[in-house]
């Protein structure tokens, strides 16, 4: 083995350690937030409000703890293969800005005009910014996918999300 292949595995393998140590204070905080949550005296069952935090933390935990010892032991993740990017193509910067003002968009008209409409225009938005250009067909789309998450969260799950100008209607 040279020395520039030693180098590389030992820089290889800190940084996988790296993302153990990620997983394990990760799976840490979140047992910590776990064992904050108080559940209230509306309990139903045996299931409380911090099953499911505590066993993903646990989870993140073991992860960390498994990927920690494979590379310890000398194990390694395998290098992409399958990517076909080409690094000296430069970045498509008006395709991100796009998208990054659709979902700002998102965020500034959720409130004044409800969900309803604000993610009208973060699902159009989107298409527009990765190539579409079929209007009327992606609006048709937006709206109604739109309205479908809103009537899921409101129907299906209880959660009131903001209806905007429809408050009332919707």
């Amino acid at each position: 083995m040279t020395t520039e292949q030693h180098t590389e595995q030992r820089t290889q393998n800190r940084s996988e350690l790296g993302v153990a140590v990620l997983l394990l204070v990760l799976g840490g905080v979140v047992l910590f937030d776990a064992s904050r949550i108080r559940s209230g005296v509306g309990q139903v069952g045996a299931v409380g409000p911090t099953a499911v935090p505590i066993l993903v933390g646990v989870l993140l935990v073991v992860c960390a703890v498994a990927l920690a010892v494979d590379v310890l032991r000398g194990g390694h993740g395998e290098a992409e293969g399958g990517e076909d990017v080409d690094l000296t193509h430069p970045a498509d910067w008006r395709t991100l800005l796009l998208l990054v003002a659709a979902f700002l968009a998102n965020v500034v008209l959720m409130e004044p005009v409800g969900l309803w409409f604000s993610g009208a225009v973060l699902f159009w938005g989107s298409a527009y910014a990765l190539g579409s250009r079929r209007y009327v067909r992606d609006a048709v789309l937006a709206f109604g996918m739109s309205f479908l998450t809103y009537y899921v969260f409101a129907a299906g799950l209880g959660i009131f999300l903001p209806a905007g100008v429809l408050q009332g209607i919707l």
